[in-house]
């Protein structure tokens, strides 16, 4: 049925959950997985934070080592449970676009992610990834709650 199962993660517990689903679905299967975060570029001007007060080199440097702490969890789940797992880090501002480009990419037949669940007002201004993935992709997508 699905032979390579995209794990997008941001290192949430959410997204824990749906990865040890994917990876778990992935045995059964007999499908390889690929785990994935996406890191927004640097900005001089910015609504983030931790990029307000790096430089440039600090901020690719210190997301570079965040997106593969995310990344060890997929990669250590799918070597215990014996998947086939390789991982990928994309910068870029528009979450959705960056998963749903990587599964066309590297010829992923499903897409299984996390539900983040955001509500009222929130939701209605921020819009939901894993809901601009579901309307936008021609791959299909596996939604965990």
């Amino acid at each position: 049925m699905y032979k390579h199962i995209l794990l997008p993660t941001d290192g949430s517990a959410g997204s824990d959950a749906a990865i040890q689903a994917g990876v778990s679905l992935a045995k059964a299967l007999g499908a390889r997985v690929t785990g994935l975060h996406v890191v927004p570029p640097f900005h001089t001007f910015t609504y983030r934070p931790d990029m307000i007060e790096d430089t440039e080199e600090q901020y690719e440097k210190e997301s570079e080592e965040q997106a593969r702490k995310v990344l060890l969890t997929v990669e250590k789940l799918a070597q215990e449970c014996g998947v086939p797992c390789d991982s990928v880090v994309v910068r870029s501002d528009d979450v959705h676009d960056a998963i749903i480009a990587t599964a066309r990419e590297r010829q992923c037949d499903l897409i299984a992610m996390a539900s983040h669940g955001r509500r009222g007002v929130r939701a209605l201004l921020l819009g939901s990834e894993t809901q601009k993935v579901l309307t936008h992709s021609l791959v299909p997508v596996l939604v965990y709650r």
